[in-house]
C-alpha cells in the first residue's frame, strides 16, 4: 500500500507556491491597470502583458482547484485511483504530477 503522506505534503507545497504566484500576479495586474501610457505602442504592450498575466493566473487557479480535489481525495481515500477506469494510478505518475486524476492508459 502506498503512503500518501509524501504526496499530501507535496500537494500542500505546490498549493502554497501557486497561491503565492496568484497573489503576485493579482498585485502586478492591479498595478498595471493604474495609469495608462500616453504612447499607443506602450499601451498595446501593457495590454498584451496583462493578457498573459491573466492567462497565467487562470492556469494557476485551475491547478490549485485540481490540488484541492487531490487533497480531498486523500481524505476520502480515493486519491491515486483513476477517475476513468478505477485502477490505481502508478506511483511514478503521481510523483511527476501529484494532482493527476487519470492513469497513463486512460490519459492517452
Amino acid at each position: 500500500m502506498v503512503d500518501y503522506a509524501v504526496f499530501e505534503t507535496r500537494l500542500h507545497e505546490l498549493r502554497d507556491e501557486l497561491t503565492s504566484r496568484i497573489n503576485a500576479i493579482d498585485k502586478d495586474v492591479r498595478h498595471r491597470e493604474e495609469p495608462v501610457e500616453k504612447d499607443f505602442a506602450e499601451q498595446v504592450t501593457q495590454g498584451e502583458n496583462v493578457e498573459v498575466l491573466r492567462a497565467l493566473d487562470n492556469e494557476a487557479k485551475a491547478v490549485v482547484q485540481q490540488i484541492d480535489n487531490a487533497l480531498l481525495g486523500i481524505k476520502e481515500g480515493t486519491y491515486g485511483v483513476c477517475k476513468s477506469c478505477g485502477n490505481p494510478i502508478a506511483e511514478k505518475r503521481l510523483e511527476a504530477v501529484p494532482y493527476v486524476t487519470l492513469c497513463i492508459k486512460c490519459a492517452e
